[in-house]
């Protein structure tokens, strides 16, 4: 077995993430800095810019991040590789270019390209539909982009370069194309593509590895300082999650079992470009403080499509905010979002303007997020949240002038209207679908100002993924005596996230011995019924008996999901959160 190590830094973990990122890790000698930049909601915001200005369309962070640090990159051979193209790579690649020059470094920089599905995107109208939905194409899409894999970053790193920027893959493949690329692992070894492809997922968060996020909060240390993480990988797919010293944060296995099954659904069939992957079995160990070793990972042929994210605009939203003090203060805002609203009526009835669309009220600071299970509703001081959305700018704009008599014409104890009139803003929506691999074609790469070269994906394996089976239904809780009723958040971890409009909640036992307990009190059932106030379909139950975790899959539970949401949680962050307070009974020896 090879013995050498690839060590890749998580350098960004978002668009707007900390620059302090880079020289951390650039001073803890890494051999690649992995740089995630992309979201279906940031897509869509870079596809707006483009719009505007041809030469935009890309994250400009990366530049401005990377700038100060590229003589030391080229010093040191360290290689960059981000999904930072964003819906305009070869516009990144010039921008780079362009920064390299002024600082006189010369650095080999590769774009791959082939995820923009925008040009043929009217050839696919009659055989498309949408993945949860069935849906038509809508008329008028703002991007589509398929999740392209690592084999074009292997490709790219390959020929030569130095840095390499993508539009849109999957995260985790900014991980697996370095680690093809130096291991030389074969692209039908599907243990090692899995392995891989958990480098990158767990990487692809950032400082969410080293304790953001974390559900014991309170131990982590260092937030002011918090370290990002590092991978040190080997040969054989086994891998420690580190981060540089000096720095705050924790990695323990539980951290690092949050993170791995942040927003992956079934975690035995983590549907990816390269792989079919199987965490399911994954093991974590304590090696040393704040080093965590994983093993385990399995993987099965990928399909034979690409997953397609599309974004579409479907109107446009205000959200207005209007503070109150005083007794009463839910009942008041309640009654002035039915005055606000039904004044608009009037105003739209007298411009010949059809009425709102879509509407929601939150009162903020009286638990709005937990609905009919708010112990809150007492508060003297809230923030009245008003969304609203219409077909058209006019009608939102109508509203915005007749805000501002809200102070006097309402609820006394009204103190302000935060952020002035509201803007009117379109609304984005997420559209997914599937296409042929064969009939995307070739990756294309392209160094600096080279002819590009093609890069043939495998387009064999079936067209979707077998449906990953729920854990079984359980029998009746045999309850053992003595019992103790505790939350969940006594015996269990827990970290939510979303997919389109679905929450993921994963709840990992804080020990083994949990988890026939929490097997048992949480069924698919009980948490649909916990969360009964947001979920409109079907809630499935996934296990990851290696980590003594489970995974729940909660559909059409975030009132649309992402940017076309109108609630405060639209990705389900709290979800986890909320999750932890259910009342579970435990065996009395088992807490002792």
């Amino acid at each position: 077995m090879n013995a050498r190590l690839v060590r890749i830094g998580g350098a960004s973990g978002a668009w707007g993430d900390s620059p302090r990122a880079i020289p951390q890790l650039l001073a803890a000698e890494p051999d690649y800095l992995m740089m995630d930049y992309l979201s279906e909601v940031t897509m869509s915001l870079l596809a707006r810019a483009r719009i505007a200005k041809p030469e935009a369309g890309f994250p400009l962070d990366f530049i401005l991040y990377l700038q100060p640090h590229l003589a030391h990159i080229a010093a040191r051979g360290v290689k960059v590789v981000a999904n930072a193209g964003g819906v305009n790579p070869q516009a990144c690649r010039r921008a780079l270019a362009a920064a390299c020059a002024e600082r006189g470094v010369q650095l080999r920089i590769a774009v791959v390209e082939g995820d923009d599905l925008m040009p043929m995107i009217e050839s696919l109208r009659d055989g498309v539909r949408e993945a949860s939905s069935g849906a038509k194409i809508p008329p008028r899409v703002l991007t589509a982009n398929a999740y392209l894999g690592a084999l074009p970053i292997a490709a790219s790193l390959q020929a030569g370069a130095d840095v390499v920027i993508t539009g849109r893959c999957a995260d985790s493949a900014l991980a697996l194309g370095a680690l093809l690329h130096e291991f030389g692992w074969d692209q039908r070894d599907y243990d090692r593509l899995a392995a891989g492809s958990l480098v990158g997922h767990l990487l692809e968060c950032g400082p969410q590895a080293t304790g953001g996020n974390f559900t014991d909060w309170r131990t982590v240390p260092g937030w002011e300082n918090i370290g990002y993480p590092l991978a040190e990988c080997r040969q054989d797919g086994v891998f420690t999650v580190c981060k540089p010293s000096g720095t705050g944060g924790l990695i323990t296995p539980a951290v690092i079992a949050e993170q791995m099954l942040y927003e992956i659904g079934d975690p035995a069939s983590y549907v990816l470009p390269d792989v079919i992957a199987d965490f399911s079995a994954v093991r974590l160990r304590q090696a040393a403080p704040d080093r965590v070793v994983v093993s385990g990972a399995r993987g099965r042929p990928p399909t034979s499509t690409y997953k397609v994210s599309a974004t579409f605009e479907d109107g446009y939203r205000a959200v207005a905010t209007v503070s109150l003090v005083g007794p009463d203060a839910v009942e008041k805002a309640r009654r002035t979002a039915d005055a606000l609203i039904a004044r608009a009526g009037l105003i739209f009835a007298e411009q010949g303007l059809a009425n709102f669309s879509a509407v929601h009220v939150e009162a903020l600071g009286s638990e709005a997020s937990y609905g009919a299970q708010s112990k809150a509703l007492a508060t003297r001081e809230v923030l009245l949240r008003l969304v609203v959305s219409h077909p058209e700018k006019r009608a939102l704009e109508l509203f915005a002038r007749e805000l501002g008599s809200v102070g006097l014409s309402c609820a006394p104890g009204t103190t302000g209207i935060f952020g002035g009139r509201p803007k009117p803003t379109p609304v984005v929506r997420l559209f997914t679908f599937f296409v042929d691999k064969a009939k995307v074609g070739p990756a294309r790469v392209q160094i600096d100002e080279q002819p590009p070269f093609e890069v043939a994906i495998p387009a064999d394996g079936p067209v979707t993924a077998p449906a990953g089976e729920p854990s079984p239904a359980e029998p009746p809780l045999v309850v053992e005596d003595p019992v103790t009723e505790v939350p969940l958040s006594r015996i269990a971890y827990a970290r939510s996230g979303d997919k389109g409009d679905s929450a993921n909640i994963a709840v990992i036992a804080r020990s083994p011995e949990f988890a026939p307990v929490i097997r048992r009190e949480l069924t698919a059932e009980r948490v649909r019924a916990h969360f009964s106030e947001d979920v409109q379909g079907a809630v499935r139950r996934f296990e990851a008996p290696g980590i003594a975790a489970f995974n729940f899959v909660l559909d059409q539970a975030l009132g649309g999901g992402g940017m076309s949401s109108m609630r405060i949680d639209p990705q389900g962050k709290a979800f986890g959160q909320r999750a932890l307070e259910m009342r579970v009974a435990v065996p009395a020896r088992l807490l002792q």
